[in-house]
């Protein structure tokens, strides 16, 4: 039996959760009153990890696909030297907060020992069948200290059944036994694939479903919730969080974090609605390689670190989640050319962000009173915030620095309990002869925003300014660095199939099954 709730049934739900934290929290006497969607407690919870790691491992990184068929057997599953904690030292070294792994994809094969299938695990060679990369890979998430995460893919290639009501009791019963066998989870994602042609059980044929009606999301959502409340959801409507509408890791500019009480658009997905009535933020994904599986003709393919700090700035610096693929090879491991682009680009991150360079500072603006002075946005308290009288909705907030101080990143927080409250501001920098110079001008704010100036700048005062709000602010943070470039990485040699130069190729002759191509 099924609940057939519909949205406004769970965001009544998410935002009595959300009261509820608030309320334990205990607003303080004169604060503002929250204006807009605001985040469920969940919500705010996953807003704070910022960056964490998409784990895609199934047959297909033994049979070089991105979407298996269905069809596969079972026993091509055998990785060699399968290391969970060598996968989460490499998401660390990049300083990701979680992984997400792959525990079933659309050719159905399921990565832990489930007895309702006998399309998994249970029958590959791995660990004589007694293998369960799903629990492994939980655990060594726990050891190394970061959250974990599951995909389970909603369609099925591999499934007779798929596209009939017994398949949809299938599906729950996965989702129940993962939820409730494997610990905490932090998010669970649903991937947008659905229907299509596949092998079912051996009719190989294409079937096409009504997915919202088919899958009754609101009610998978719900036992979700039910059994990990705070694992949030990925990405159906009635889902937490949402996908930014790209896979190549960009988020809009503004990307709000509410969206309309409709059905998803693509093109609201990569902007989100200023002031629409759902909080619905949104999570961008890439791969670290062009595809989400490991394929080893892509070893000189991996991103650059220079190339991940872009897709941070373009995520987790319009306000976003990043989430970061990372495919294990054949061996159950992070290749080589992946680690020392992940290692190189969290080494930067880290020092970039490691010395708030407003430590020291003077604050000065207008508040509503002493527990929301302007110094709360320098003491590193996410708890505390700057707030002005309810009809002073563009003020300014000024820092005074010390001598000397040298930056091009200026990060800037609002308290989300509050929703997001600004809707363009400016930042200004004064020398010691003190004339005021914009250097930036933008929408949005929300859980972060964070702007890299052209080139690094001496100042001595530093000036936020509200252009445009619909309340007055409250902001909880203004912090200041320096950036650090990553150091580059060597190409590196592919470590499985040769890599053929194509330098000089031309066209011999096409037929509608092929192609002949020689080398020049």
């Amino acid at each position: 039996m099924t609940l057939d709730l519909n949205r406004r049934a769970l965001i009544a739900g998410t935002l009595a959760t959300a009261a509820a934290g608030r309320a334990n929290a205990a607003a303080p006497v004169g604060a503002p009153a929250p204006w807009g969607a605001t985040p469920s407690v969940r919500q705010l919870a996953w807003h704070k990890r910022e960056r964490y790691g998409f784990v895609h491992f199934t047959l297909n990184t033994w049979t070089d696909k991105e979407w298996g068929y269905g069809d596969e057997d079972p026993k091509l599953f055998d990785p060699t030297a399968f290391d969970p904690d060598q996968i989460v030292a490499a998401a660390k070294s990049a300083g990701l907060t979680g992984l997400v792994l792959t525990a079933k994809h659309h050719d159905g094969f399921c990565l832990w020992p489930t007895r309702l299938t006998e399309h998994c695990i249970r029958n590959s060679p791995y660990k004589n069948g007694k293998g369960d990369i799903v629990r492994e890979m939980g655990d060594a998430c726990r050891r190394g200290g970061i959250s974990y995460g599951l995909y389970l893919s909603p369609w099925d290639r591999n499934r007779a059944d798929y596209g009939k009501p017994s398949y949809v009791e299938y599906f729950r019963a996965q989702l129940t036994d993962l939820c409730t066998n494997y610990g905490e989870l932090f998010e669970v994602w649903f991937d947008g694939a659905n229907g299509g042609d596949g092998y079912y059980g051996g009719a190989r044929e294409a079937r096409k479903i009504d997915a919202p009606k088919y899958y009754n999301w609101p009610s998978i959502i719900a036992l979700v919730h039910k059994l990990q409340p705070m694992a949030c959801t990925f990405d159906p409507l009635g889902a937490d969080i949402r996908w930014v509408g790209n896979e190549d890791g960009h988020a809009g500019d503004p990307c709000w974090p509410t969206m309309p009480n409709h059905p998803y658009v693509q093109s609201e997905g990569n902007s989100g609605v200023r002031g629409a009535p759902l909080w619905w933020p949104a999570e961008t994904n890439t791969s670290i390689r062009p595809g989400w599986f490991y394929h080893a003709d892509e070893d000189l393919q991996v991103k650059s670190p220079q190339r991940l700090m872009q897709f941070h700035d373009e995520s987790v610096g319009r306000g976003t989640n990043m989430m970061l693929n990372l495919p294990p090879d054949r061996r159950g491991l992070i290749a080589e050319p992946d680690l020392a682009s992940l290692k190189s680009f969290g080494d930067a991150l880290r020092a970039s962000f490691k010395t708030d360079l407003a430590k020291g500072a003077v604050a000065s603006g207008p508040s509503r009173g002493a527990r929301f002075a302007p110094a709360n946005v320098l003491d590193g308290n996410r708890d505390t915030y700057w707030s002005t009288p309810d009809a002073v909705k563009t003020p300014s907030l000024v820092l005074d620095l010390p001598p000397g101080r040298r930056f091009d990143l200026i990060r800037i927080r609002e308290a989300l309990d509050l929703g997001v409250r600004v809707t363009k501001f400016a930042i200004d920098v004064a020398d010691a002869k003190g004339a005021w110079r914009e250097v930036a001008v933008h929408e949005c704010i929300g859980a972060q925003r964070i702007i890299r100036l052209p080139a690094p700048v001496t100042a001595r005062r530093v000036r936020l300014r509200i252009v445009e709000a619909p309340a007055c602010p409250a902001i909880t943070e203004l912090s200041l660095f320096l950036s650090v470039a990553p150091v580059a990485v060597a190409a590196s040699q592919a470590t499985g199939n040769k890599i053929i130069a194509k330098t000089g190729w031309t066209i011999a002759g096409a037929t509608q099954h092929s192609l002949a191509m020689k080398s020049g």
